[in-house]
């Protein structure tokens, strides 16, 4: 069950806003522009980052850290500032349903911001994620 899909049915259960599917809710995203191209993004790509700045010049302490938890574990991933543009910033908190930034995707799965990215970094598994998910695929 991807991540979207859990916070989705959890907001279901505690505010019985919506009855809507998971189907109709992914519909919903792929007809507006921005949200199509961000699920571009984090589908295109095994790691994305949306992010306060850039990796070489972070705008904020949480997304530093998480460009250095990345680069402690050498892992090559794509940014994506989202002060240049207030439709992504906005979009992806709607896209993840999640309020901060940054925003990590690993094979198009949210896994979470820095609080996250800290707890699975020091864990452990972060090392688990990663090798699972950025390992080549077999072609079909």
């Amino acid at each position: 069950m991807t991540s979207i899909l859990r916070q989705m049915i959890n907001v279901n259960k505690t505010t019985r806003i919506s009855s809507m599917t998971y189907k109709q809710f992914l519909s919903t995203k792929a007809d507006d522009p921005i949200q199509s191209h961000i699920g571009k993004l984090v589908k295109g790509n095994k790691i994305v980052v949306f992010m306060k700045g850039v990796p070489q010049a972070p705008r904020c302490g949480f997304s530093n850290a998480v460009v250095d938890i990345l680069n402690i574990h050498k892992a090559k991933f794509e940014a994506h500032d989202v002060l240049i543009d207030e439709s992504l910033r906005n979009g992806i908190k709607e896209y993840s349903n999640w309020p901060t930034i940054p925003q990590v995707f690993i094979d198009g799965e949210f896994i979470g911001g820095c609080d996250i990215m800290l707890e699975l970094h020091r864990s452990g598994e972060l090392d688990k994620i990663l090798e699972k998910n950025t390992q080549e695929k077999p072609a079909a």
